[in-house]
């Protein structure tokens, strides 16, 4: 995505290189979890708060453990769901807490399922679990970081990690419903698979005004400034002359695995991305058109995004919290 400070590409959506749910270097062999193992923490508090994690003298087995403190009621969690969860986590060794989603400033993360983008201590964890569940986490290094550690978090090469997940939800990959048709001098979307959209760009000039239309109206709250937002988005740029062919992507979230994050209405992104999406509903598809005083204005992004770029987004809004 588009944020404030910087352009589009593989770190254009990223906040911080050092969350725990980074894939800096995922490790080569994940071993296989187990329900328990010698010793084992013990976890305190009701789910949906924060984890009271013990973790109990002596070293860790260097097995990893995905145990179920409690089960929940919802439907099991399958392969490439995409599951909301809020963790409490902590270094066996040290003892030393790690941010999570229930300290101050801490947000959910959507772990994609099974998914190799994501570090397996998250994605191997909800495989099968139902919705509602808490989980109990206890990952060697080749569970988390591997080899190298995190030295941002505090986290060295040969530390276990333990974590508590709570599994809220399972989010949709995109908007469900039947698109609106779209005006001929607007952009044409097909987006109807899970992947990323095909764009295409109308031979006309394109408009001196935001455009935010909705393609698909969610049934979900309108989303609220400050809110984070949690959206499936591609992005082209509006170059003349495109006609019938489809418009080269510069991004897209889809190439991640999950939905790409942020607080919304607060300048952590483009303008037009903060006037065009507070106020739309959560389950919505809009297609945005960026004047480039909305966007990056007279600064070139690399080939694809010259100076002075209206840029064109099609936006499925899938979660806000």
């Amino acid at each position: 995505m588009l944020t404030a400070a910087c352009g589009g590409g593989d770190d254009s959506g990223k906040k911080d290189s050092a969350s725990p749910s980074a894939d800096a270097s995922k490790p080569a062999d994940v071993p296989k979890p187990v329900d328990a193992a010698d010793p084992m923490p013990s976890v305190a508090g009701e789910a949906g708060k924060k984890a009271e994690i013990t973790v109990p003298k002596g070293e860790p087995s260097g097995k990893f453990v995905v145990h179920t403190v409690t089960e929940g009621s919802g439907p099991e969690i399958k392969k490439d769901d995409l599951v909301l969860t809020k963790y409490t986590g902590k270094i066996w060794k040290s003892g030393k807490d790690l941010q999570g989603s229930y300290d101050k400033d801490g947000q959910p993360l959507v772990v994609p399922a099974g998914s190799q983008s994501i570090l397996p201590l998250f994605s191997d964890s909800v495989v099968g679990k139902k919705v509602g569940s808490r989980v109990l986490v206890v990952a060697p290094p080749a569970a988390a970081f591997g080899a190298q550690g995190q030295p941002q978090l505090g986290v060295g090469p040969k530390d276990n990690l333990v974590f508590v997940l709570d599994l809220d939800s399972v989010m949709p990959k995109k908007a469900e419903g039947t698109q609106a048709p779209i005006p001929s001098d607007l952009p044409q979307v097909k987006a109807d698979k899970d992947e990323a959209a095909t764009i295409t760009i109308p031979k006309n000039d394109p408009p001196k005004e935001l455009v935010d239309k909705v393609l698909i109206e969610g049934k979900g709250p309108e989303v609220k400034s400050g809110q984070t937002v949690y959206m499936q988005y591609s992005g082209a740029a509006w170059a003349p002359n495109q006609g019938k062919d489809a418009a080269k992507l510069f991004d897209t979230s889809w190439k991640t695995g999950a939905p790409f994050s942020t607080a919304i209405g607060q300048g952590q992104v483009i303008e037009g991305w903060d006037k065009g999406l507070v106020g739309k509903k959560v389950g919505s598809r809009v297609l945005l058109v960026i004047p480039p005083e909305q966007a990056y204005k007279d600064q070139a992004k690399g080939e694809d995004l010259p100076a002075n770029s209206t840029l064109v987004f099609v936006v499925d809004i899938v979660g806000a919290v």
